[in-house]
């Protein structure tokens, strides 16, 4: 088996194992910190505030030096690594894969929402999924905050999890660290506001751009999770074909209308982001009332599709590998 395969099943055990330690160092918040610190550079260098092409100029500057420098860093580790011995290159090859992987870090987010609802209050259970979405918390009743943590754990599945095992497998270390920038850019950036429509232009194209195959391979794959007792595998796959285009980003909903379907509820709707009401269509039937158990249930669903995501990428690039198509 290829070296970084190894090593990206040893990241995805890491990463189930102890998820994303809070107060530990994670190149995540080096990259944030990089992204905002540049825009300080290219505003002094004339680049934003100065029209829209001057704008799309820096964004593109953006994406390429936080690309050049966290990929360019992530392979330069990696060679340096296998020049001392390919013990030493596995395990900073598997530190970088479990960094790249956020599975056991969504769920403990999320499950902290399902407590809050099952023995706190519903000002506790706004908090906690406050921590884990970009719409406004304050006024969501019940229904409104479990469907907030079901959405984030659906759609979550594809950037925090199957996207990086994708990028893992097929390109190695570099290629998840990579992919993660780019989510990291669209994230910070890639809003289609006043301040970023220009700016963020180039890294919200790209994060589409790479999260166009992994979404579509998220949903198909929840599909199939949707075969464990409990759920309802047809209905996922009649919601997944019928509402998988119902958002404004060509990828978020392929995961929330398996989920929606697997699960019988409906999610997304009208939402509140910075005290302004954006319409948003419905996405699943209202076959019943959303629960807090439905938390743990989209939970279960997230972790049998990165199970299967995982076998399915490893699978195919050692099957490659093997067939001389595929170096390593």
């Amino acid at each position: 088996m290829a070296l970084h395969l190894v090593a990206l099943l040893i990241g995805a055990v890491l990463d189930l194992a102890i998820g994303d330690p809070h107060g530990f160092v994670h190149p995540v918040r080096w990259m944030g910190s990089f992204i905002e610190r540049f825009q300080r550079v290219l505003a002094r260098a004339g680049f934003i505030g100065a029209g829209p092409r001057r704008e799309r100029i820096a964004g593109f500057l953006l994406v390429s030096a936080t690309l050049g420098l966290f990929g360019g860093a992530t392979a330069a580790l990696v060679v340096a690594a296998g020049a001392v011995s390919w013990q030493l290159q596995l395990a900073v090859e598997a530190v970088a894969s479990y960094y790249c992987l956020a599975a056991r870090s969504l769920f403990d987010e999320s499950m902290r929402v399902f407590r809050a609802l099952r023995e706190g209050s519903l000002e506790d259970a706004r908090r906690a999924v406050s921590m884990i979405v970009g719409r406004d918390t304050a006024s969501l009743d019940r229904a409104g905050v479990c469907r907030a943590a079901v959405e984030t754990v659906a759609e979550n599945a594809c950037d925090g999890v199957v996207a990086p095992l994708f990028y893992l497998a097929l390109l190695g270390p570099v290629g998840g660290v990579c992919y993660k920038a780019v989510n990291t850019l669209d994230s910070m950036v890639g809003y289609r506001n006043e301040r970023f429509v220009h700016l963020g232009r180039a890294a919200a194209k790209l994060d589409d751009a790479a999260n166009f195959v992994p979404a579509r391979i998220t949903g198909a794959l929840m599909c199939a999770a949707a075969s464990l007792p409990g759920f309802d595998a047809a209905r996922a796959r009649r919601v997944f074909a019928r509402d998988r285009l119902l958002h404004a980003s060509p990828n978020s909903a392929h995961g929330e209308s398996a989920c929606a379907g697997a699960l019988g509820v409906r999610l997304a709707g009208d939402a509140v982001y910075a005290g302004v009401r954006v319409e948003k269509p419905f996405i699943g039937d209202d076959v019943r009332p959303i629960e807090p158990e439905d938390i743990r249930r989209a939970n279960v669903l997230m972790l049998a599709t990165a199970a299967q995501a995982l076998a399915l990428f490893a699978g195919a690039v050692e099957v490659l590998r093997v067939l001389g198509c595929y170096p390593g």
